[in-house]
């Protein structure tokens, strides 16, 4: 636990410790389910933000350290106050924890407000990287912002722009990935997406060779794609495959096999149903969740409800590809049957890329309402978990890692009350680590929305944990 130098902030500090002592099956916890280390807590005090708040998860991990970023002091409105970020440098066991600098006027920077953060790690030049949108009021700054870290995670650089938005457009959705391969011709390469939300959500590439200090002019796709969400997904022989939601309702991906000099054409992954969560709840239309494993071959995920009688709820579906332009027949993951009350959304995908093809090992985190039909005040949010270790073939039992939680107890937005668009998965040492936002019981006014991982990590193919 970081000590913090100002006394409020000290204080802040002591509260995240008792919390993790008092952790119990109740307000936010579920009975039986695995200790959860909380890995934060919002320091932020200006007034025109809702704290404590955090939410919307991204990771990568990469030999034993695990860096995620996070959402943190959520406007009303949209956006927030800053990103905050922990590391593992011992797969899980420790964590230590911050918060960017220079991107918000809160934090010495020039923009109103930042959100959507992703996590990527460039093994070539040695450098985490964590990738940002940061908006303006009308006639205000927008970019796609990255820091740097050299030093395994735990200190940052001042933000460097990705991409900076022309006056009257602004970037949304951005996600970094690296080329970790090294026998790749295009080992070291950093790969940044967003869309040009004004220029109907046109989807934009840019990539990076000297560990994300400087980047390309973004480019299109070979047919002007539109659409938001992609993840890029690097395979080892230096092809990239972008999973994304198209503008229409399908999920899409194209490729790049010259090292992002050119982008092809997309390709459809799947249509899709969705089913909208009850009680005034943020969960958008699908967006994929994407991993790769050791192989090279593709796994996307997104809530669908067009197995369930009347599209009544969502299930989670998956499809793979090992090229990025053709893709399988989307299964259904069996969290529950299909007869079952249950609705499920945003899922967190993660692939252990130690494993491959029939043997790979994935693991998938997810909220969930036990009762589709609720509302503001029934609606009960739990968070769930599921593993495969044969590649999505066949699947654990589902548990329940946290809940239930009222919506009351996270942040408001006029979209719905607010956990982030997504969460993650990422494997360390053959154990998953879920990243997720948990609210707890507000202390009068003010939130109790933080980020949580489990204590030991989830082992595959059973039940137990640690």
């Amino acid at each position: 636990m970081r000590v913090w130098c100002r006394p409020q902030w000290y204080l802040v500090a002591l509260s995240m410790l008792s919390l993790a002592l008092l952790l119990a099956p109740v307000a936010g916890v579920a009975s039986g389910a695995p200790l959860l280390t909380q890995l934060s807590s919002d320091p932020y005090t200006n007034t025109d933000a809702q704290h404590q708040t955090e939410d919307e998860p991204a990771a990568f991990a990469f030999g034993s350290t695990i860096v995620t970023a996070f959402n943190v002091g959520r406007f009303t409105t949209a956006g927030t106050t800053n990103t905050g970020w922990a590391v593992s440098t011992d797969s899980g066991a420790t964590w230590t924890h911050g918060f960017l600098s220079g991107i918000t006027k809160y934090t010495g920077g020039i923009y109103d407000r930042v959100s959507n953060p992703s996590v990527a790690y460039d093994p070539l030049h040695g450098v985490w990287l964590i990738a940002v949108k940061a908006t303006s009021s009308s006639g205000g700054p927008r970019a796609v912002l990255l820091s740097r870290s050299l030093d395994g995670g735990h200190t940052w650089s001042a933000p460097l722009n990705v991409a900076v938005a022309p006056k009257g457009e602004y970037y949304d959705k951005p996600w970094v990935s690296c080329d970790t391969t090294a026998s790749s011709p295009y080992y070291g390469r950093c790969y940044a997406t967003f869309d040009a939300y004004y220029d109907s959500e046109r989807i934009k590439m840019s990539t990076s060779t000297d560990g994300g200090l400087t980047w390309s002019a973004p480019k299109n796709t070979a047919d002007n794609a539109t659409g938001l969400g992609g993840q890029p997904q690097v395979q080892p022989n230096g092809t990239v495959i972008v999973p994304f939601r198209r503008v229409s309702q399908e999920l899409a991906s194209f490729v790049s096999t010259d090292g992002g000099s050119t982008w092809g054409a997309s390709v459809r992954i799947s249509k899709f149903q969705y089913h909208t969560a009850a009680g005034q709840f943020r969960a958008q239309p699908p967006l994929p969740s994407a991993g790769i494993d050791g192989a090279g071959k593709v796994y996307v995920a997104w809530q669908d409800c067009r197995l369930r009688t009347n599209c009544s709820a969502n299930d989670i579906l998956l499809s793979t590809s090992s090229d990025g332009l053709h893709w399988s027949f989307p299964t259904r993951v069996p969290i529950d049957d299909v007869t079952s009350t249950a609705d499920h959304f945003i899922p967190g995908l993660g692939v252990d890329r130690a494993t491959s093809g029939a043997t790979a090992h994935l693991g998938l985190s997810y909220y969930y309402y036990p009762v589709a039909s609720c509302s503001l005040n029934t609606c009960q949010l739990d968070v769930g978990y599921i593993a495969s270790t044969d590649g999505g073939q066949t699947w654990s039992v589902a548990t329940q890692l946290a809940g239930p939680m009222h919506l009351t107890w996270l942040a408001y937005t006029p979209t719905g009350r607010m956990v982030g668009d997504y969460m993650s998965t990422v494997f360390a040492g053959g154990v998953a680590y879920p990243m997720f936002a948990v609210g707890r019981i507000p202390i009068g006014s003010t939130y109790q929305e933080a980020i949580y991982t489990v204590q030991t990590g989830l082992r595959l193919g059973r039940v137990s944990w640690g």
